[in-house]
């Protein structure tokens, strides 16, 4: 039996996948060092892409929008200013959210701190008046009540002389320390700068990429790729933007709406459900319990109030805000939704639950076209058997 050129070459392919598989399993320690040592290597260029890629969705906005074709097709000064400008306004938007942080959210995080203590001390009384009255039948529990004490000068003593004890230790590893802090900043600066470069040139970037593809690729496969990088851009920044637009909005509400019910650290309270809203589903829950825990030292009917007015708003914000400013951004159904968050938490922390949505989104997406597919060669309409 002749085989032909085709067969030939698809077998050798095989062999040589087999080959590189069986040396993989063979030799993995050393395969796994080899990965380590590249993936540190290129680090600081995966981080630069990753810092372009969030920056890039803002700026493309700006330079949209302030940057219309109306406003520069015939002001050449206009067009070569407006990705520089673009790119400025989005850093000074950074560095300015970063000094609020560091001006607004640092000191009020010490001044909650710092109340907190009190707060607790007080507390602790009524917690035992409380108990009082509920298990006053209860000598055991009466006893271990009347025990608490909280004393917030003895634990920050305790504090400081266990940073002092610890000095010595942390003295011998100042200078591994030291390098540390020198490499992770030199890092930082190299994916920066990496960030900057890829954003003032991005075209170029992409038309290098798209012939070193269709160079190397097959002309019908470089084609599947660039339509599956496009989708996978597309459901990224999407899912990117809509999730900060409405955590800024969630956060908002919660400012204002404590504001004028005057419950306390309505600011606070605001900032970390803003931020952790930009997690889906389980984050502004956790800003929820952080808010109820430090409203309830200074008063526990005002946690209560807290929690309903979390419950409201949250029930606005899911079934009117949320749908029309991420709405269906990643095209994603609810329930993929949760399995998507659950399985990048376990795997990833909380880095997994960001992203694992639109890389589960792409992923359905895909998988829905080639279903869609095998039905039109089979001959069957996909809605004759029903819409989802």
């Amino acid at each position: 039996m002749e085989l032909s050129k085709e067969t030939v070459k698809k077998i050798k392919g095989l062999i040589l996948f087999t080959a590189v598989v069986v040396a993989c399993l063979w030799k993995y320690e050393e395969i796994l060092e080899i990965l380590r040592f590249i993936f540190h290597v290129t680090f600081p260029f995966i981080l630069g892409g990753a810092i372009a890629f969030v920056l890039n969705v803002p700026m493309s906005f700006i330079e949209r929008h302030l940057f219309t074709e109306k406003r520069i097709e015939k002001k050449n000064v206009l067009r070569k200013l407006s990705r520089p400008v673009s790119m400025l306004i989005v850093l000074f938007f950074v560095i300015g959210v970063i000094a609020l942080i560091m001006f607004v959210l640092i000191p009020q995080l010490g001044k909650t701190f710092s109340n907190l203590g009190q707060s607790i001390q007080e507390f602790i009384p009524r917690v035992q008046m409380w108990a009082e009255d509920i298990f006053h039948g209860s000598p055991e529990i009466m006893s271990w009540i009347n025990k608490l004490e909280f004393d917030w000068d003895n634990i920050m003593k305790t504090g400081i002389r266990f940073l002092g004890n610890g000095a010595g230790s942390v003295l011998d590893s100042t200078i591994t320390a030291a390098k540390s802090i020198v490499n992770s900043i030199a890092t930082f600066f190299i994916a920066f700068v990496f960030a900057i470069y890829i954003l003032l040139q991005k075209e170029k970037l992409g038309v290098q990429a798209k012939k070193v593809l269709f160079a190397f690729v097959r002309k019908g496969r470089a084609e599947a790729a660039l339509e599956v990088l496009t989708l996978t851009y597309n459901t990224f920044s999407s899912f990117l933007t809509g999730q900060c637009v409405e955590a800024v909005i969630l956060g908002s509400m919660f400012v204002v709406t404590m504001g004028l019910f005057k419950l306390p650290y309505a600011l606070l309270t605001g900032i970390v459900i803003a931020f952790t809203a930009l997690i889906p589903i389980f984050g502004a829950f956790v800003g929820c319990a952080v808010g109820t825990f430090l409203i309830f030292m200074v008063n526990p009917v005002k946690a209560l109030m807290f929690i309903a007015l979390f419950l409201i708003l949250q029930q606005i914000e899911g079934n009117f805000i949320y749908p029309h400013v991420v709405g269906n951004s990643v095209g994603l159904p609810s329930i993929w939704v949760l399995a998507a968050v659950s399985l990048g938490g376990s795997l990833m922390g909380v880095v997994g639950m960001l992203i694992f949505i639109p890389i589960v989104s792409v992923i359905y997406a895909l998988f829905r076209e080639i279903v869609y597919l095998k039905l039109k060669k089979r001959g069957i309409k996909a809605e004759e058997l029903g819409t989802g």
